[in-house]
Parts: C-alpha cells; sequence; structure tokens
C-alpha cells in the first residue's frame, strides 16, 4: 500500500528497555547503562534506520515501580543519566535523528531549561525538541526544599482522569514555563547578532527584547543569554492519557504522544485531541499537533517467539508487563500491518517502547522499517537537516521580529 501522508516514527530509551526485567535478557548491557558509549550506540542504530527522533526519559528520583511514589526495590533498574546533558553528548555523533530529552518543569527554572534546550539545539544543528514533565511524586519535592506538592493516592494512580484533576495547578503552571521558554528562545530576533568586524559591532541590540512574562507562578524578564536557536523554537512534545494533559498539549505542545489501546480507543483519542485544540482556539493548520501513540514493543521475526520471550520477561520479573501504553508481541510486518492501521484512522505517527534494548530497538530498525519500506509507507533517507523539517513543521519567525 501506499501511504497518502508522511509516517513518523519514534523510539523512546530508557534505561535497558521498558520491560522491568530487561536488563536480565540475553543482549541486555547493564553494565554499560551509565556510559556514554551506550546511548550512542543506540541513537546511532535509531538514526541508521531513518526514525524521526529519540527521546530520552529522566526524573528527579530513582525509577519506581509505582510511578506516583518512590520503592525499596533492588531487582529492577534503578538510576540515570540526565537527559538534556546526555542529548547534548549525543548531538555531535548524530548527523540527521531528533533528539528530544525530558526535563522537569515542576522544580526547574524555565529560564535555566530555555538555555539548555536553545544550546541544545546549537550543538545538534536544529535537531532538538524537550518533553516538560510535571512531578507527579510528591516525593520529588524534598530533594528542594521550595515548596511541596499533590500527593496521589494509590486509588487515585489508577484513574488517569482523576490524576489529572489533582494535578492540574502542575499542568497549569507547566504551561505558563513552556510559554515563558518559548519567548525567551524569540527574545534574540533572527539577525540579532551582526558580527561587523570592521565597524565593532557584534550586535542590533534592537533586536533582543525583554519578554516580561508575569503570572501566578513566576515572573521572568528576559531576554536569553543564548541567540535564537536553529530552528527559532525547537519542538515541544508532551505525554498525555487524560483530558488535563490534552488542554496542556493543545496549548503548549508541537507533538503529542498519546496511549490509546486498540483501533476504537485510537479514535477516541484523536477526538479528544481535536476538541482540546479546539477549545484552546489552536488552528491546527496553522499551527499542527502531531499525533503519536506510543507502543510498547517486543519484536521478532518467528512467529510466537516474541510473546514467548515476553512471557520469560514477566517469568523473572514475577509478574506480567503492565503498561499504560498498549503492549505489542509479534513479527516486524505485523506490527507494520497494525501501524498503518491506526495510521489510516487518522494518527500521525508512532513512538515505540524497546521492551529490550538494544535488541528491539534492532528490530525496529531492521526489521519493522524494512517492512514498512516494502509498503511504500517510511522514507528510505532523510529529507530534512532539522527536527521541525522532520515533523512537517515550519520554522516560525520571532514573535517580536513582528512586532517591531
Amino acid at each position: 500500500m501506499t501511504v497518502s501522508t508522511p509516517l513518523h516514527l519514534a523510539v523512546a530509551l530508557d534505561g535497558a528497555g521498558w520491560h522491568p526485567a530487561a536488563w536480565r535478557d540475553e543482549g541486555a548491557r547493564p553494565a554499560e547503562l551509565f556510559t556514554a558509549g551506550y546511548w550512542a550506540g543506540l541513537v546511532a542504530e535509531a538514526e541508521r534506520g531513518t526514525l524521526d527522533l529519540v527521546t530520552l526519559e529522566d526524573s528527579l528520583g530513582p525509577q519506581s515501580a509505582a510511578f506516583h511514589r518512590p520503592d525499596d526495590r533492588t531487582d529492577q533498574v534503578r538510576g540515570s543519566l540526565d537527559a538534556v546533558l546526555l542529548a547534548a553528548r549525543l548531538a555531535p555523533l548524530t548527523r540527521h535523528i531528533g533528539l528530544v530529552p525530558t526535563a522537569n518543569v515542576t522544580h526547574t527554572e524555565p529560564f535555566h531549561l530555555s538555555l539548555a534546550v536553545a544550546t541544545l539545539d546549537f550543538a545538534a544543528g536544529g535537531r532538538a525538541g524537550w518533553r516538560p514533565q510535571i512531578s507527579s511524586r510528591a516525593a520529588d519535592a524534598a530533594h528542594f526544599g521550595r515548596r511541596t506538592t499533590p500527593a496521589l493516592t494509590d486509588e487515585e494512580a489508577r484513574d488517569p482522569e482523576r490524576i489529572a484533576a489533582r494535578l492540574r495547578p502542575l499542568f497549569d503552571e507547566a504551561a505558563d514555563v513552556v510559554e515563558v521558554v518559548r519567548r525567551l528562545w524569540d527574545s534574540w530576533e533572527d539577525d540579532a547578532e551582526i558580527r561587523d568586524a570592521a565597524t565593532g559591532r557584534f550586535l542590533d541590540r534592537a533586536r533582543i527584547h525583554h519578554v516580561d512574562f508575569t503570572g501566578p507562578h513566576f515572573g521572568v524578564r528576559g531576554p536569553s543569554v543564548t541567540p535564537r536557536p536553529p530552528q527559532g523554537q525547537p519542538v515541544v512534545a508532551s505525554l498525555a492519557h487524560a483530558s488535563v494533559p490534552y488542554a496542556f498539549a493543545a496549548r503548549a505542545s508541537d507533538v503529542v504522544f498519546v496511549t490509546p489501546h486498540d483501533r476504537p480507543g485510537t479514535t477516541a483519542v484523536l477526538a479528544e485531541v481535536a476538541a482540546a485544540a479546539a477549545a484552546e482556539g489552536r488552528d491546527r493548520t496553522a499551527r499542527p499537533l502531531r499525533v503519536l501513540a506510543d507502543l510498547l514493543v517486543v519484536l521478532d521475526p518467528v512467529p510466537g517467539a516474541a510473546a514467548r520471550r515476553l512471557a520469560r520477561l514477566d517469568e523473572r520479573a514475577g509478574a506480567p508487563l503492565a503498561s499504560d501504553a498498549e503492549i505489542f508481541a509479534g513479527t516486524p510486518d505485523e506490527l507494520a500491518d497494525l501501524l498503518l492501521d491506526r495510521h489510516a484512522a487518522g494518527l500521525d505517527g508512532f513512538r515505540l517502547r524497546p521492551a529490550v534494548l538494544p535488541r528491539d530497538l534492532t528490530a525496529v530498525t531492521r526489521g519493522l522499517v524494512p517492512a514498512l519500506r516494502r509498503r511504500a509507507a517510511f522514507r528510505t533517507a532523510y529529507d530534512s537537516g532539522t527536527l521541525r523539517g522532520l515533523l512537517g513543521l515550519t520554522r516560525p519567525e520571532s514573535r517580536y521580529a513582528r512586532a517591531r
């Protein structure tokens, strides 16, 4: 089949993989998790498959089996590298693929976030993105001592809508953070740097602007320290499971990762995203919002082998795999059929979560991608030098240039 609209494909990298027992799988490399070479190899493999982007997970505390509170388990991977710093290390080792680290917005100053992501965009030559993440664990606040945040109960944590309602103030604050960061990226116009040695003028000061943001959570005067990033606005991505984060995505994001579990669920989620955009007054023609569905994948070219491997992983973990995203265990060809069916339902693409790294990532790049190409459904080479270009997003003009 021929796909009429581009299919976007991302991969989410996290530790040894998205299965709790991934680090014990044959081929996993747990001794290398905190080395640059491990991550460089993963991103190089993703780029080999011409994927749009990789995301890098992060948090303000060790991983936990319960996302809303810490645990004391020692049988699962714990500990991680700073995602933004890791992405900056990977940037010069790659040429085409987008790099989208996660960064906390509840306990991090927006001014610092704007500089970090802008710097990453310079390091990557226009391939940076950023996933703002709120602190869903009240325990994170103890690392900083400046505030408290809502503590979710176990009952609330089982219902995405109750989670979202409880954490609504943090999503409202996160939207302000993104707005400030975007203003700071715009605070230097594209031609603010003159660099004329003959006249001694390095800057045109009239093209550098205060952002003068004042809101209920903070105030930021600006301008940025860093000139406008190569993309103008690096890509902002978010993960959404319920109405409040859908509203956040409609207000603040360029890409939203969603978690439907079947085709009817896909249709329902797309309708919710569209309704949130309409409520926000967002014109998705002028300002697109790409919708990518998350799937946790276990892949093997031999029919039935992926399901057997998943069962072995579950046995080692002591419980069946549970995930907010749909879990797929099968062959790359079967996954290709599923993706194209969901793409036909209206999704722009998918963010795949490999159960085991590097095993399931390699199955994506060397099994799934060729299967999609045989169906004329995925690129054979990169066609843009920026992440915005890969996603079909135009480079926006600075808002202050328009106002001047």
